[in-house]
């Protein structure tokens, strides 16, 4: 009982504290309660009542994010001539890099990492610590980029503006690291749950892309916040805005071979569309142009494309929904296509000069200086495709092509090979098109795209480099946390150094009066000569006959390796294990002695994080 009542009042201390810490005219009522509450409830339950605060915030940001862009993208396309519609395009898609551009360099201090690898580099590196800046700046920057035609999509740039809003929330209420990191994946999965209606594909999202390498036991947050995203989605949201697909074909085995065929082909043009992506970012770095007119050159680009081929303005939603309809014709009315007699050759070449434009539409959007993601563009490019393999099949002359289905599907097999995302892909589909009878078809083509994906590079493209280095997590746990440690953390910067032209009985001094058990040896200029350890020393500090008065160069050694402050603690271990030695010196790029690093203070410190990351 009166460790109980001890609880409670340290309990109440600690809010006390909290209280004066933020100051009355500071302090907001209800982070006040939450504080309470936090020191109140369970950390289960607290945890439950965090996933619903975050994602109610995260999924209203991404409920207002989709209306803007949509109410823009329906005045252009719908209010407006086309011969105004034209001009439009012109404008609009070029104004819309470059503003964002603007908005970066003036608002944000030129500070644009975007994209999912953000919040990666942040969840491995930064202890799932995202800025609070980001909380708001993806939404503005996004939807001037897409808002105004740019050809890239929101739920990227949703999922982080969700994911820096749990990250905040968990700061806030000093949660520890796995906290953290599970309500910044909380958010993000209610951004995507409010930018597709669906909660599953979120929560899917969250495992396969935001927690890889991260190991988790507690994901009921995740849930509750994807089902707030989803019913703010379903409440706020117009029927026209969200991602939904209602006429389809029922599943019929008969038409596997369909599906296996359009699943090596969605593979494909995956390859085809990371490919584009990566030679386009490069391109627009090559370029010794500064960043406003990086962005400039890219609007212009984006804006051609947009006049010859419209449905690459935007998102493309709309696109899909059409063809999943059946109303091509409309779609080419939109462009210059209407004036030459629409055909079925007409149809399937101008889907084809789509398809290939995608993905430079997207890439000079993202890279010139835009914000926005590939969810869209990969479901944009998929649906797409699987419209015009129906069509080459009915051309072909086969009959009862399942039509819809090929485009449901398709959108899910590029999505899958785009983003390295099976099960998102094929839950997104099922749930925007209420079309669970489609599970087969989905897995088939889903993981058909993605194992060609897999083939052709075992981690996305979008994230190998970030891999390479060690700064994001991977399917390999170990490594992981190796990668979680630094460097610099485990050199020892008080070794014991002997200047070079010293005498042997100064070194036994040292050692007499000295704690170390290795040493550095220097010229005047601190660059590292050699090493001697106690080992080595021992069979001159008995030996009586030995002439103490020579120098230290005469029974020196060369450290078998060298490392440097940049190694990381992976390639210390490999270098460790190669040399058979326990402890090696560090060099800066000049030779200049820093310190020793103790393989033993590596191996301690990995354990130490196993066992945290094992509670």
């Amino acid at each position: 009982m009166k460790i109980h009542n001890k609880k409670k009042y340290l309990s109440f201390l600690k809010f006390k504290r909290d209280f004066q810490k933020y100051g009355l005219e500071k302090a907001r009522s209800y982070e006040l309660i939450l504080h309470w509450l936090n020191n109140r409830l369970s950390r289960n339950q607290f945890l439950v009542l965090s996933g619903i605060l975050v994602g109610c915030t995260a999924g209203l940001a991404g409920v207002i994010l989709k209306t803007l862009v949509h109410n823009i993208h329906y005045f252009i396309t719908n209010k407006v001539h086309f011969e105004y519609q034209i001009l439009f395009y012109i404008v609009f898609p070029f104004l819309g890099i470059v503003l964002t551009t603007m908005i970066v360099l003036t608002l944000f201090k030129g500070q644009d990492r975007k994209g999912i690898g953000a919040i990666l580099y942040e969840i491995a590196q930064n202890s799932s610590i995202v800025a609070s800046v980001k909380m708001y700046s993806q939404v503005i920057q996004s939807a001037v980029t897409v808002g105004l035609g740019g050809s890239a999509g929101l739920e990227s740039p949703i999922a982080v503006t969700g994911a820096a809003i749990g990250s905040n929330y968990a700061q806030t209420y000093r949660l520890n690291y796995k906290e953290r990191t599970l309500l910044l994946a909380a958010g993000a999965t209610a951004g995507i749950a409010s930018a597709f209606n669906a909660p599953i594909a979120g929560i899917m999202f969250a495992f396969e892309i935001l927690l890889t390498g991260v190991v988790f036991t507690d994901f009921i947050p995740l849930v509750v916040a994807a089902v707030c995203g989803s019913l703010l989605s379903r409440i706020l949201l117009q029927e026209d805005v969200l991602f939904r697909f209602y006429t389809r074909d029922a599943f019929n085995y008969k038409n596997v071979p369909y599906y296996l065929i359009l699943g090596i082909v969605t593979g494909l043009y995956a390859r085809y569309f990371v490919i584009i992506s990566q030679k386009v970012e490069h391109f627009i770095k090559g370029l010794q142009l500064s960043r406003m007119r990086k962005a400039m050159f890219g609007g212009a680009v984006l804006s051609l494309l947009c006049v010859l081929f419209p449905p690459l303005f935007g998102e493309g939603y709309e696109t899909v929904k059409a063809f999943t309809n059946g109303d091509t014709h409309s779609i080419i009315e939109n462009s210059f296509f209407r004036y030459f007699e629409i055909g079925e050759w007409t149809i399937i070449i101008f889907l084809v000069l789509i398809l290939l434009l995608k993905a430079f539409a997207t890439s000079f959007t993202i890279f010139s200086g835009g914000n926005g993601g590939n969810f869209a563009p990969s479901l944009f490019a998929g649906g797409t495709l699987g419209y015009l393999f129906a069509l080459v099949c009915q051309h072909i002359g086969f009959e009862d092509v399942p039509v819809t289905n090929l485009v449901l599907v398709g959108m899910a097999g590029a999505m899958s090979g785009v983003l390295y995302a099976p099960l998102t892909a094929i839950f997104l589909i099922a749930e925007s098109s209420f079309g669970y009878d489609l599970f087969i078809p989905l897995m088939i083509v889903s993981v058909m795209s993605y194992l060609i994906a897999k083939w052709f590079s075992p981690i996305s493209p979008e994230l190998k480099s970030l891999a390479d280095e060690g700064k994001i997590f991977t399917n390999k746990h170990d490594k992981n946390l190796l990668f979680a440690l630094r460097t610099e953390d485990f050199i020892d910067k008080y070794s014991q150094t002997i200047p070079e032209n010293a005498s042997v009985s100064e070194l036994f001094e040292l050692v007499k009066n000295g704690n170390k058990n290795i040493f550095a040896i220097v010229d005047e200029n601190r660059k590292l000569k050699g090493v001697l350890t106690l080992d080595d020393i021992r069979p001159y500090l008995f030996n009586k006959e030995f002439d103490a008065s020579q120098s230290v160069i005469n029974i020196m050694k060369a450290p078998p390796a060298a490392l440097h402050p940049d190694n990381r603690p992976l390639d210390i271990l490999q270098t460790f294990d190669d040399t058979g030695v326990w402890n090696l010196p560090v060099v800066n790029e000049n030779n200049d002695f820093i310190g020793f690093i103790s393989k033993s203070s590596i191996l301690m410190s990995y354990r130490q994080l196993l066992k945290e990351y094992s509670d």
